[in-house]
């Protein structure tokens, strides 16, 4: 499990466009990199335009923006397409990004439990540490919340 103040764990991974995306990419930069369960379901649509909406705030405090789930290239691409987001999209498929940051766990939903993907998000400061973990992300909001939180500093 992952802390406040521990070495964020690298990461290399396809994006929605085919390109590789790595942790190193952003060296210098804060990160928030978040994980949502599907794309294109109503949360994970909420929240990704909460932080597309919000860019050119987080660009102008030096931070990237990554989403990730285990969703394919196709189905990440059809959904920035579709609600015109303006940042990457990592198709994690075999979960190595996921588990790196334990954010595949046992979740229950209708009385089913099941291994799933954790709505969780990490603001990674430009020394490449974890400064703040939101776990159990509520979508509403959650991209005005992690705003302040860097504008806090």
């Amino acid at each position: 499990m992952l802390n406040e103040g521990d070495k964020a764990p690298c990461f290399s991974a396809t994006a929605d466009d085919g390109s590789t995306v790595s942790l190193a990419d952003y060296n210098g930069k804060n990160v928030i990199l978040y994980f949502y369960p599907k794309a294109n379901t109503p949360g994970c649509v909420h929240e990704a335009n909460a932080f597309r909406n919000d860019i050119k705030k987080f660009e102008a405090l030096n931070t990237a923006i990554i989403g990730c789930s285990a969703d394919t290239i196709e189905a990440q691409t059809h959904f920035k397409e579709k609600h015109h987001l303006n940042f990457p999209l990592l198709a994690d498929t075999e979960y190595k990004v996921i588990s790196a940051y334990d954010a595949r766990r046992m979740k229950s939903f209708l009385g089913k439990t099941f291994l799933g993907i954790v709505r969780m998000t990490f603001w990674i400061g430009t020394d490449g540490t974890i400064r703040k973990i939101w776990n159990n992300v509520t979508p509403k909001g959650h991209g005005a919340e992690v705003l302040a939180a860097l504008q806090a500093g």
